[in-house]
């Protein structure tokens, strides 16, 4: 099972990406089992050399008890020690910032595929769609054809 963040290649250029597992509560990953998830709003800092996902809704899962998790609460991503130093220093840069792009389980184990972005301007979404519609006719008229 997949969530993807859709708009994230549409909003901005992936410049680098790196994998990384994340820090959940027992209901989090029960609830996220259940396909409860979503990456849309949620983007990555760095905090005292510690990497951090804010804004990811986890819907509460529906049988738990009194621990169950808040639904947007900040969750630390699990990365080597080089790895975040190398998106602190790209982060401190003019424009960039940190989006997860899909999420995925990798041996039982909830991985998140972390993109280092810039944003695009309005002209470069207008692009992506024109050549996006050009691929689309591409494949159309070959399938016409054979």
């Amino acid at each position: 099972m997949e969530i993807i963040n859709r708009k994230a290649k549409y909003e901005y250029f992936i410049e680098e990406e790196y994998e990384a597992g994340i820090a959940l509560t027992g209901t989090e990953i029960k609830s996220i089992r259940n396909g409860k998830c979503n990456l849309k709003d949620c983007y990555g800092i760095v905090r005292n050399n510690e990497v951090f996902l804010l804004n990811m809704y986890i819907a509460p899962y529906e049988e738990g008890n009194i621990f169950n998790h808040n639904e947007t609460r900040s969750r630390k991503l699990l990365l080597h020690k080089k790895e975040i130093k190398k998106i602190k220093d790209s982060l401190e840069q003019q424009g960039l910032t940190l989006i997860p792009l899909k999420g995925y389980f990798k041996e039982n184990k909830f991985k998140i595929l972390l993109g280092v972005c810039r944003g695009k301007k309005n002209y470069d979404k207008r692009e992506t769609i024109k050549e996006r519609d050009i691929k689309r006719e591409t494949l159309k008229n070959i399938k016409n054809f054979i």
